[in-house]
This record gives structure tokens, C-alpha cells and sequence, in this order.
């Protein structure tokens, strides 16, 4: 092996402690987005949330994560991606101090709006110095994977570990746990994160960014009440976007890079791989509770199995791309994704069939997390550095209205065919492994 080849698959120790701040600090994202949700009907009894505004505390931090993703990610390839880092992390860490504290409704609803942006801000600005610190091939895959399995597990684990802190101390832990862990965040990471940004820093585009984001939270307001007044109008809005940036002097997204093929196809597998596997765990959460009978913290604990698969993707997806390459790699993936999913539809009333539920989403993870890195590589590669954060940005955007379509769509599915809670169940089932097997179909990025 050369010299050139040996320094390109092994990390410096500067990179070890770059992938370690950062994997942390998306590994806390990950968390804090699903740990509220077992304690949500016990937040609701303690602060006085109306059954019907409940809802409220998930949706108001999915509209600002997803709404300001992209715009963020711009911002940190024009200003510094460092210092956006770090001021999203200070953002999380005050909000969550305020979200713990809180004695009203509002401002909790202010405090996760708040939280939403500091996700906006810190996802895209990680996932940028992750790709510019590490050099495209083997060792993105292998960060990039890190990362997926990281924050996959954090999604899995966010729910054990809500459960856990809302019946040993508080559901207010859900929210301080977060101000220990952005403090260190904030101490270490001006020793160890480079800055990067441009010599010369061109005009903000700022008509693109109202419309994206005005069409962005449209949409996600659109997905999460099943408003069609929402969705239409961020169709719209977004329509109007492309032909803005088209016009635009300095665009805010580039319409070349919309139009590459890698970006593009690579997105639409990100969404898709985002969407079924979230909205699986609540299809299996109503099964497990309404069907077997489960408590919420039994629940979480059974889907610490997916957790592992889920790590289990991430090592070895490097590997996976390596032999396979990208789209290969994708189809691998969502078809493995699609087999396990589609097994859950044998599930019955028996409490033996939990082994088939854990076998399955062991495997599922398996093939949803190598997709996902998959999608992860795809989307962030052929792209100078000056446009890591763009690329990051649509591909964190990708993320969040991924998770954040995928529950309501199979909500409704499950409405539509229940004539049991057990037959709705099935039959989302079936439409989430038809959706994962439209992923095995991707064109060639």
C-alpha cells in the first residue's frame, strides 16, 4: 500500500478528536429529538397542556428544525462553520435551561421552538466540518457511517432514556440532561474544530432564504396537522424558490447543484430511508402498548434491539460501500430494510411474537442504517468544500421532513384500514415496505 493510500483509510489523532466532539454532539441531537415522547402525557398533566395541544411540544421543535435547516447550512459556508457550531450549541443549552425550568405552556412551546433552531444551526455546521475534516472516499464513509449509527442509536435511545429520567426524577431531566453536555461542547470545541469558510464572502441571498424557509415550514405545518392549505402552500412556495434561485446573482442553494444527479437521487433515498424506519417504530410503539399490552418503558427498552442494529449498520457500511459501491450499496439496504419490514406483517396477538418484532428490526436497522450512509456519501459527494454546508444542509433538510412526514402518512394509513388496532398496524406495514422497496430503484448518482 502507498503512503498516499495509508493516509487516506487511517485517521490522525486530530481526527479522532474531531469525530468524537462531533459524533457527541450529534449522538445529544438525536437524543433530545425523540426523549420527550414518552413523557409527553406526563408533561401535559404537570404543566396543564390541553389533550389536543399536546402535540405541540413535538411539532413546534420538528417546524424550526426542518423550516431553517438549509438556511442555516448556507449560513455556515458564507460566516464560518465553526462559529455557527458553537452558537447552536449555546442556543441548546439555553433553551433546554428554560425548557427544564419551565412553569407554563408557553414557554415550553418557546423553549423547543428555540431547540429546533439550535438543531437547525448545529446539525448541518457539524455535519459540514465532519465532511471537510475528513477527505472523500474510505474515510468520510467511515465518519459519515459513525455518525448515522450514532445518531440512529440516539433516536432508539432517546425514548429508553426519557422514560427512565421521567420515572426516576422528572420529565424536567429531559431537558437539563442537555446543559452538561453543551457546556463541555462548548469548552473543547474551539481547541479541537478548525474554522472554515471562504476568502471572500459573497451576498446573502435573502429573497431565496425567506421563500425556502417560509415553503419549508409550510410544508412541515402541512405534514404534521394534514393540512392540504399547508402543503399546497409550500409547494408553492417552493416552486417559486426554484425559479428565484434560477434569476439569483449569488443563490442561496445553486440550481447546478439541485440538478446534480448524485445530489438529487441522493436526497430522495435519504427521504425515503428517514421516513419509513421512524414512522415504523410508531407503528410498532401502537403494537407493542395497544396490542400487547406493553408500558411506555417496556416499549423503549424493546426497540434498544433496533439500537444495536442500527450500530451495527453504521460500522460496517464503510465496508459495505467500499465492496458494493454507493448505489449498490443503497439497493442493498432498502432491500434488506424491505424484507424485515415486511415479516412484521405476520405479527399477531400472542406475546410470543415480540421475538419476531425484535428479530426483525435488528435486521431492518441493519439495512436502514447502511442506506442511510449510503445516502449520507451520495449526497455530500463531488461538491467542493465551499459547499459542504449546502450539501449538508439539503441533506439534514432531507432528514427532518423525512421524519417528520413519515408518522403522520403512516397515521393515516392506519386510520384508513383499522378495523382493529392489529389490522391497521399490518396494513401500514406493508405500505412502509412498499415505500423502502421504491428505495431499491434509485438511479445511478
Amino acid at each position: 500500500m502507498t503512503t498516499m493510500a495509508f493516509a487516506q483509510t487511517r485517521m490522525t489523532a486530530r481526527q479522532r478528536l474531531v469525530l468524537v466532539l462531533l459524533l457527541g454532539s450529534q449522538f445529544m441531537l438525536a437524543v433530545d429529538f425523540s426523549i420527550l415522547n414518552v413523557a409527553l402525557p406526563v408533561i401535559g398533566s404537570g404543566l396543564g397542556f390541553a389533550l389536543a395541544d399536546l402535540q405541540w411540544v413535538a411539532t413546534a421543535f420538528a417546524l424550526a428544525a426542518a423550516g431553517f435547516t438549509l438556511l442555516f447550512g448556507r449560513i455556515a459556508d458564507l460566516f464560518g462553520r465553526r462559529r455557527l457550531f458553537l452558537a447552536g450549541m449555546a442556543l441548546l443549552g439555553l433553551s433546554s435551561l428554560a425548557g427544564g425550568l419551565a412553569p407554563a405552556p408557553g414557554i415550553l412551546l418557546v423553549a423547543r421552538v428555540a431547540q429546533g433552531l439550535a438543531t437547525a444551526i448545529v446539525t448541518p455546521a457539524g455535519l459540514s466540518l465532519l465532511t471537510t475534516a475528513f477527505p472523500e472516499g474510505p474515510l468520510r464513509a467511515r465518519a459519515l457511517g459513525l455518525n448515522g449509527a450514532l445518531m440512529s442509536a440516539g433516536f432508539t435511545s432517546g425514548a429508553i432514556l426519557g422514560g427512565l429520567l421521567t420515572e426516576l426524577l422528572s420529565w424536567r431531566w429531559a431537558f437539563f440532561i442537555n446543559v452538561p453536555v453543551a457546556l463541555a461542547v462548548l469548552v473543547a470545541a474551539p481547541s479541537v474544530l478548525a474554522e472554515s469558510r471562504p476568502e471572500s464572502r459573497p451576498r446573502m441571498d435573502v429573497v431565496g432564504a425567506v421563500t425556502v424557509t417560509a415553503g419549508l415550514l409550510a410544508l412541515v405545518f402541512g405534514l404534521t396537522r394534514a393540512s392540504l392549505a399547508g402543503l399546497a402552500a409550500g409547494a408553492v412556495l417552493l416552486v417559486v424558490f426554484w425559479f428565484v434561485e434560477r434569476r439569483a446573482e449569488a443563490p442561496l442553494v445553486p440550481v447546478a447543484i439541485l440538478a446534480r444527479r448524485s445530489v438529487k437521487w441522493g436526497n430522495l433515498a435519504g427521504l425515503i430511508a428517514f421516513a419509513t424506519e421512524t414512522s415504523l417504530v410508531f407503528l410498532m410503539t401502537l403494537y407493542l402498548q395497544k396490542v400487547l399490552g406493553y408500558s411506555a418503558l417496556a416499549t423503549g427498552l424493546a426497540f434498544g434491539v433496533l439500537g444495536l442494529g442500527t450500530v451495527l449498520g453504521g460500522t460496517v457500511a464503510a465496508r459495505v460501500l467500499a465492496r458494493l459501491g454507493n448505489r449498490r450499496a443503497l439497493v442493498a439496504g432498502f432491500a434488506v430494510q424491505a424484507l424485515a419490514t415486511a415479516s412484521l406483517a405476520l405479527l399477531g396477538t400472542s406475546p410470543g411474537w415480540i421475538w419476531l418484532l425484535l428479530a426483525a428490526t435488528f435486521v431492518g436497522g441493519v439495512g436502514n442504517m447502511v442506506a442511510i450512509v449510503g445516502f449520507m456519501v451520495t449526497a455530500t459527494s463531488g461538491l467542493p468544500d465551499s459547499e459542504q454546508g449546502l450539501a449538508t444542509g439539503l441533506a439534514t433538510m432531507t432528514q427532518q421532513v423525512g421524519i417528520t412526514m413519515g408518522i403522520p402518512v403512516m397515521s393515516a394509513v392506519v386510520t384508513a384500514a383499522m378495523g382493529s388496532v392489529l389490522q391497521g398496524v399490518i396494513v401500514a406495514v406493508l405500505v412502509n415496505a412498499a415505500l423502502t422497496l421504491v428505495g431499491t430503484l434509485m438511479k445511478k448518482g
